[in-house]
């Protein structure tokens, strides 16, 4: 079946399939939020926001009322749904289809796993946008998109996606880095944690001088196990790997996060999707998807995280409602942040 398969119809799937059907492309949305799909069929779906504002007609399904195969399929899901909803795609992927994930997190592998590497494309995006009511997204900013083969390889397929995707965003660009972005967001998703353990917006945790301490040694840590698995982390949007990585000095760090602030200023999301599901849905956020290989990576090489389990843990606690959000939840960590300015070596591997 010609045209694109968009399997979540959130923040992310919505955005960039409104944006694809507005510019001719034949899009067909899959969501499980019933009363979203309804929206969606009645009055379209809606763009609001600075970026842009508009309404596309949405063909948009059920995952019980979809039929047929699809060549392409943007898989947009919460990363701990990965699993379920590739079990779920898989009858309607064409046997020389592949699916693209356009989540947060490293998914690729999860996916790769249940399909095969050869129908598993991975995806970087760092735009801003949240889900504000049935039918309607609001798209707060634009942010990098990146799209490669998870080998590494440049494929005619890839060619042809990113073509369909500089329709969303002009300045998209292919990658044989994919892993390199995505582990470098998963820095910036650790300091995104961390914000959302407060009410304040992104840009004023990051800038706060009390808790910048925390903050750099959360991506301290995260750079530190990437590096010693043998990744070649990414720079985007004001994030820079090189300022966290092991013996860069403060200076550097501090001018990372002043670029992640100026970003974050330009947006009007102001706050995270970890943050809306903490404080507007109540529901569990993607942290064990995101900051669990960080974590695992850490304790298989013998290179400590605290902070990173520190983060992991009082986002837990807040989810059960054993634990308020506010700027104490980072204050607090500051012990920990401590570091010698010469660390040793990951071990050998």
């Amino acid at each position: 079946m010609n045209g694109l398969l968009v399997w979540g119809a959130g923040a992310m799937g919505g955005t960039i399939g409104a944006n694809l059907v507005r510019t001719g492309h034949r899009v067909t949305f899959v969501d499980r939020d019933r009363a979203h799909v309804e929206a969606m069929r009645t009055a379209g779906l809606e763009i609001t926001g600075p970026v842009a504002a508009f309404t596309v007609a949405a063909d948009a399904l059920h995952p019980d009322e979809l039929e047929g195969t699809w060549d392409r399929v943007l898989l947009c899901v919460k990363s701990h749904e990965t699993e379920a909803a590739v079990d779920e795609l898989a009858p309607f992927l064409a046997d020389d289809g592949y699916v693209v994930s356009v989540q947060n997190g490293l998914c690729e592998p999860v996916i790769a796993a249940r399909l095969g590497s050869s129908r598993t494309l991975g995806a970087f995006v760092n735009f801003g946008a949240d889900r504000v009511g049935p039918g309607r997204i609001h798209w707060g900013g634009r942010g990098t998109v990146a799209v490669g083969e998870i080998d590494g390889r440049t494929r005619e397929r890839l060619r042809d996606l990113l073509v369909v995707l500089q329709d969303f965003e002009p300045d998209a660009f292919r990658t044989g880095n994919i892993f390199g972005y995505l582990w470098s967001k998963l820095a910036y998703a650790a300091l995104l944690f961390a914000t959302a353990l407060t009410d304040d917006p992104i840009a004023d945790v990051l800038e706060d001088p009390e808790v910048r301490p925390v903050l750099v040694g959360l991506a301290r840590e995260v750079c530190r196990v990437a590096t010693a698995k043998g990744i070649r982390l990414e720079a985007f949007d004001g994030f820079d790997p090189a300022a966290f990585a092991p013996g860069a000095d403060d200076a550097a760090a501090a001018a990372s996060l002043d670029g992640l602030v100026a970003f974050n200023r330009g947006s009007a999301k102001t706050h995270s999707g970890i943050w809306r599901d903490l404080a507007v849905h109540g529901r569990p956020t993607e942290v064990d998807a995101q900051l669990g290989p960080v974590m695992e990576g850490g304790g298989a090489l013998q290179i400590p995280t605290p902070l990173v389990d520190a983060i992991a843990a009082r986002i837990h606690e807040v989810e059960s409602g054993a634990r308020e959000r506010g700027r104490r939840n980072l204050e607090d960590l500051r012990t920990l942040s401590a570091r010698d300015p010469h660390p040793p070596e990951a071990p050998d591997r």
